[in-house]
């Protein structure tokens, strides 16, 4: 790999992992809520959704998951014996070693508001910088805040993604382990962004982290999310899950860079209800996993409230990408959108699956959806299953989409200006995901283009 990369693929030694055993049980259920000090209240929703999970079957719809033998997936593992820590000092030294790599403290020292990272099933670091911690912003892993604030936890935790929502998010809440609790209080604008990010590392191992944000009356804040994982051959499992809860006139941002390795099947739940005059923006991007099915949700609940969705995927080879939004609208005079680019190439296949849902009595709703879809050779695929459900006679809807190839003439413009045909694709696919890039900050922009870099590498011939 170039140096001028990140090292997303490395792993680290793997021998704490062979004292977790692969497979799900109640057992294992019952040790992950005891060894975490749980309530009962909520080991009763672990044990409910476990019921839930051995119930539902496997979705009929999308890429297939026939490969995926949940049996060998380990879902519970632990690196260090250590505590999450408020100092990197204090992170176990080779976990440290790798978040260095990734540049996560880097990150946390120079722009961000506050930091977390989580190593295989548990956090090993969380950090809010005091200015914000005074204001009374509350950032903690999710454990903790269980601990801390369970009065907040239980009121809100499964009430935006239910247990029942679907298979793999019951296996969630059976098995969930580490993420985010995040509180902004009334009136309190965050300007500077707050970050997690989830490294998986160890071969076959399953992440579950559970991410809880709730944006109080006038607050505003942006949350940034990044994962990775390294490649072994052997199938691991990413069935996260995002809670958001936005109250009146408050602003929030959720990025999200999803680097996993082509090992992983990449099944995350996000969602957002959002109150009056509330907006939730969506930008994430999607990378290397094997199949990921991911389509963050917003649920328009107030008037006035808005929503906007941009998202960028890529397939290579043996990559299949279902990515896109739902969009369901319930309020009056609400707006929304939804922009989606993929890029495919290698034989990859990206598909747009999404859902623009206006029920009644939400009058005046203005929805538009863009998808556009670039295809580098000729046996990429590219496809894209909207649905819109309208039952408001007011509302307007617009849906388009577009999917091509890099012309030969626009290369040959490129190359009789001594411009070679790696670097003039490059040039285009730059272009062509410049609207997702430019919504992020600068450092997570040259991570974004870094990784997109590298999936063009070798793109000729």
């Amino acid at each position: 790999m170039n140096n001028k990369h990140l090292d997303y693929t490395r792993a680290d030694s793997q021998d704490y992992a062979k004292k977790f055993s692969q497979g799900l049980s109640e057992e294992l259920i019952r040790g992950i809520s005891a060894k975490k000090g749980e309530p009962k209240w909520l080991l009763d929703i672990r044990l409910q959704a476990f019921a839930k999970f051995q119930e539902m079957e496997m979705p009929k719809w999308g890429p297939s998951l026939e490969k995926l033998d949940l049996d060998k997936i380990r879902y519970y593992a632990q690196a260090s014996d250590k505590k999450s820590a408020k100092n990197w000092d204090e992170v176990d030294p080779q976990i440290k070693k790798t978040f260095e790599r990734l540049k996560i403290p880097e990150a946390e020292r120079h722009y961000l508001a506050g930091s977390g990272a989580q190593y295989e099933s548990e956090n090993v670091y969380h950090r809010l910088k005091d200015n914000w911690e005074a204001l009374g912003v509350i950032f903690l892993d999710f454990d903790e805040a269980v601990k801390r604030h369970p009065e907040i936890v239980q009121k809100y935790f499964a009430k935006c993604v239910p247990i029942t929502d679907h298979k793999f998010a019951a296996l969630h809440y059976a098995v969930f382990s580490g993420g985010t609790f995040l509180y902004i209080p009334e009136n309190v604008k965050v300007d500077a962004p707050l970050q997690a990010y989830f490294r998986m590392n160890s071969m076959n191992q399953g992440q579950f982290e559970h991410t809880l944000i709730i944006v109080e009356k006038g607050a505003s804040a942006h949350y940034i999310e990044g994962c990775s994982a390294p490649k072994y051959g052997s199938e691991s499992l990413h069935a996260g899950c995002v809670e958001i809860f936005l109250a009146e006139n408050s602003d929030f941002r959720y990025s999200s860079v999803e680097n996993w390795s082509s090992d992983t099947y990449n099944l995350n739940t996000k969602r957002a209800i959002v109150e009056n005059s509330a907006k939730i923006e969506w930008v994430g991007g999607n990378f290397g996993s094997g199949v990921t099915m991911l389509y963050p949700c917003s649920i328009l609940k107030g008037d006035n409230a808005q929503a906007d969705h941009l998202g960028v995927a890529f397939a290579g080879k043996g990559q299949i990408q279902d990515t896109g939004a739902k969009i369901i609208i319930r309020g009056k005079n609400c707006r929304a959108s939804s922009v989606a680019k993929s890029i495919s190439k290698d034989g990859g296949i990206s598909v747009y699956r999404g859902l623009v849902q206006i029920q009644n009595p939400a009058k005046n709703a203005l929805v538009n959806v863009n998808c556009d879809a670039l295809m580098m050779d000729n046996k990429s695929v590219s496809d894209t299953v909207p649905v819109i459900k309208n039952s408001c006679p007011s509302a307007s809807v617009v849906h388009e989409a577009s999917a091509g190839k890099i012309s030969e003439e626009v290369l040959f413009f490129f190359a009789s200006r001594g411009i070679d045909e790696e670097t003039a694709k490059g040039i285009i696919v730059n272009g062509f995901l410049s609207e997702v890039v430019k919504t992020l900050p600068l450092e997570f922009a040259s991570e974004l283009n870094q990784i997109i870099e590298m999936e063009m590498e070798g793109s000729i011939g």
